[in-house]
This record gives C-alpha cells, structure tokens and sequence, in this order.
C-alpha cells in the first residue's frame, strides 16, 4: 500500500479506544543505523505509545542501510509483523521518526515495504505546525531561551533576540518549517527564521539574516526528534555562530500526539471492516 497523505490541523483522529485482534502494528522507522539508534529517545517515545494504548503493537526499525541480513532493520521487523497476521491483511503502518520532509528517507521505507512483500503503509507526522510551534517554544523556555507560555503560568529573562528553527532534510524540510516559524515567531514576539542542518540555507546563513535584522543573541530550536539528525551537527552549527541551543523535541507529549494521529488516520484509510468501524468509534 502507499503513502497516506494527512490533512493539516490540530484535529486528527487518534488511536482508538480498542483495537481488534491483529490490528496493523506501528512500526517507528528511525532514520538512523547507529548501534544505539533504537534506544534513548526512541525506546522512550515507543514506551510512552504503548502506556497509552495498550492494546496497540508498537514495534522499532532502522532504516539507514538496513539490509535484510539485519534484525533490527524496517526489512525484518515488516516481515516479522506480517508473520503475526493473516496472510494479505494490512500487517503494519510504518511512521517515520521525523516531524519534517525527509525524501531520502521516505524512498528507502517504500523500498523497503515492496522488498518485503508486506501489505503495509506509511503514514507521516509532518504538516503539524501549530504543535509543533508550540513544543519548540516549551524546549526554548526549558533552556531559558525564552518566555514560558501562559498556561504554564511563570516567566524568565530571555537570553535570545532572535531564533533559528534548525532542521533536517533539505529544502523541502525547510519550507514546511517556514510556517512553524511564523507560528514561534507570532508566540514569542521576537524575529525567528528555518534553517537547514544538512543543506542549503544552513545555520550560517540563518544567522546572518537575523543579525542583518539587529539580532544580537541567537538561539537555535532544534525541529528534530533527536535520532534524524547527527548528534554533533546542531552543537558544531551552534558553536560555529556563537548561539546557545535548546534540546530537540525528544519524547515531548505533542510529539508522542502526532505519532498517534498519524497511525489513527492511516486505520481509518485501511480497508478493514472491523477496523474502519473501531476508529468511527
């Protein structure tokens, strides 16, 4: 099956209350093929999924050159969900790791799903701007970066005058990261531009267009999960123009909200009966 495409907005439809034998399984699919890849952040947010819906089979896969030979790889773990299941039912909805375009990414899944011969899908957490918006701000607020919200009723002295949304994937990352900006920018009140880790319209560039504004004290708010992006890359960009850095978004709740939107829609797409009728429910 192929990719599921999302509508935007807040109000997604999430994982149902039940979920009938053999449900599809939420695979995680971690751009990344370190040793520790699957554990950390990723190994958190698939605890958290399964605390909050313990009927649903959350399972984890490498993607980056994750061949057949490999246990841990999205190409085994396809292949091991499908064996649980009836032969030719929907086996697995594949979510990636990312909150951001990613194509290389997104290739390698769909080669991956037809080298297995699985009935199984992908469903992206991107297109999500306003949580988002508001998960970096909390990570900015967290590192004294910036202004608490309201609701989490206290405020600090800012040591930023001007952020930098950092990114991974491209330009096409970039461009979705354009509107979460806007929507950072509106919440804090301080000027607040996209910047790509690995492409053009990098982290210097960024931050010379913001000093060019009368920036002074640059930050720079990582839109990444954590696993998607080198782990030296956000210090090294930051170090080289003299920002401080807020922590990725991790296993934020907002994060963990958007995975479990995506599997919820990609069901409700599925051409299961008892499944199509669990998520009207």
């Amino acid at each position: 099956m192929g990719r599921l495409v999302q509508p935007g907005g807040r109000h997604r439809r999430a994982v149902p209350a039940s979920l009938p034998e053999g449900s599809p399984a939420l695979v995680l699919a971690v751009p990344n093929a370190s040793d520790d890849a699957l554990s950390g952040t990723t190994a958190e947010i698939a605890s958290i999924l399964g605390l909050d819906n313990p009927a649903l089979d959350v399972r984890l896969a490498k993607v980056d050159n994750a061949g057949r030979g490999d246990p841990k790889g999205i190409r085994a773990v396809l292949a091991e969900a499908a064996a649980r299941r009836p032969a030719g039912a929907p086996s697995a909805v594949v979510v990636p790791l990312l909150v951001a375009p990613h194509p290389a990414t997104i290739r390698e899944i769909h080669e991956a799903i037809t080298a297995s011969g699985t009935n199984a899908s992908i469903a992206e957490v991107f297109n999500t701007n306003a949580l988002l918006a508001e998960a970096l701000h909390i990570r900015l607020a967290d590192a004294g970066l910036a202004r608490a919200d309201r609701v989490r009723m206290f405020s600090i002295t800012t040591s930023a005058d001007g952020i930098i949304v950092a990114t991974v994937g491209g330009a096409e990352a970039v461009g979705s990261a354009s509107v979460t900006a806007v929507l950072l920018a509106a919440r804090l009140a301080l000027p607040v531009l996209p910047a790509s880790l690995d492409g053009s319209s990098g982290i210097e560039e960024g931050a010379a267009r913001l000093q060019a504004m009368g920036v002074t004290r640059v930050a720079i708010a990582p839109c990444v999960i954590g696993p998607e992006a080198n782990p030296g890359a956000i210090e090294e960009a930051a170090a080289t123009v003299g920002a401080k850095c807020a922590a990725p978004l991790g296993a934020h709740g907002n994060v963990i909200k958007l995975i479990a939107q995506a599997y919820g829609l990609a069901l409700s797409q599925l051409e299961t009966p008892d499944i199509a009728l669990l998520s009207r429910l």
